[in-house]
């Protein structure tokens, strides 16, 4: 069974981090994943730079501009995990988009994934149909899960058909606006988190954008299996480097 799918069996709500590999420097990617291990966080999302990232806000869009200009490239980012799992036994999971995959070449990029111990992916530009119709099975054969997004403005229709080919979780994205952007959830987003819940998916939920302290990850758990926090690790990371991570994860729960 795949790590994504194990943890997500466990009686606890999911805290998943992310943050962009190779920020604040190049060689920082491996001693932030084994800290937060170590800091007791659930998941890790590791970021792969890209120059035109689409979804993300100002904070994470400004730390893949350094990770690039570190000189954070797919090959890199494979060669800095090649043993991560000699040291770290949580769900990583690699998010970017779907250019450098291209790129690399999709079966060579998922291939290395699986060779190093990656359990999943998240590309938020790889629309669902495609990935069904041109990719999935090479995501099977190499034992990769997909994560697809979904947000307030999804329609049932779609959100089930993306469960249907979905296996892990499905992120769900809190609102329609781009990463760290968000200040606490009204109403409309708890009634959106009622109504994903009501549906009765297969596929447990970890709701992502706007998660930033104890409130808002308390707020996100309430109808979901777990929540994304990127933004505000970031800015941590910007303000203290790789250093007092526990710190940051204490204060969420």
């Amino acid at each position: 069974m795949n790590r994504i799918e194990q943890k997500l069996q466990e009686d606890k709500k999911i805290l998943s981090i992310y943050f962009s590999a190779g920020y604040p420097n190049l060689n920082d990617t491996v001693q932030i994943i084994q800290n937060l291990e170590k800091s007791g966080i659930d998941m890790i999302e590791i970021g792969l730079p890209f120059s035109d990232p689409l979804a993300d806000g100002p904070t994470i869009q400004a730390s893949s501009t350094t990770a690039l200009e570190n000189g954070m490239t797919s090959q890199i980012l494979f060669d800095q995990l090649k043993d991560i799992r000699k040291t770290v036994s949580i769900p990583l999971v690699i998010m970017g988009y779907f250019n450098p995959m291209l790129q690399y070449g999709v079966d060579a990029f998922c291939a290395k994934c699986a060779e190093i111990g990656i359990d999943g992916l998240i590309i938020p530009d790889l629309p669902v149909d495609v990935y069904a119709e041109q990719y999935k099975a090479t995501f099977d054969k190499y034992g990769l899960i997909n994560v697809f997004l979904i947000t307030p403005q999804t329609s049932d229709e779609r959100i089930r058909f993306i469960d249907s080919v979905s296996s892990g979780f499905i992120y769900m994205v809190s609102s329609a606006s781009v990463t760290g952007s968000q200040a606490g959830f009204g109403n409309v987003q708890e009634d959106y988190f009622k109504r994903i819940a009501n549906l009765n998916l297969k596929n447990p939920q970890i709701v992502g954008f706007g998660i930033n302290n104890a409130e808002t990850f308390n707020q996100a758990t309430q109808y979901a299996k777990g929540a994304i926090i990127g933004s505000a690790f970031i800015t941590h990371l910007k303000e203290n480097g790789s250093g007092k991570i526990a710190d940051f994860v204490k204060a969420i729960r």
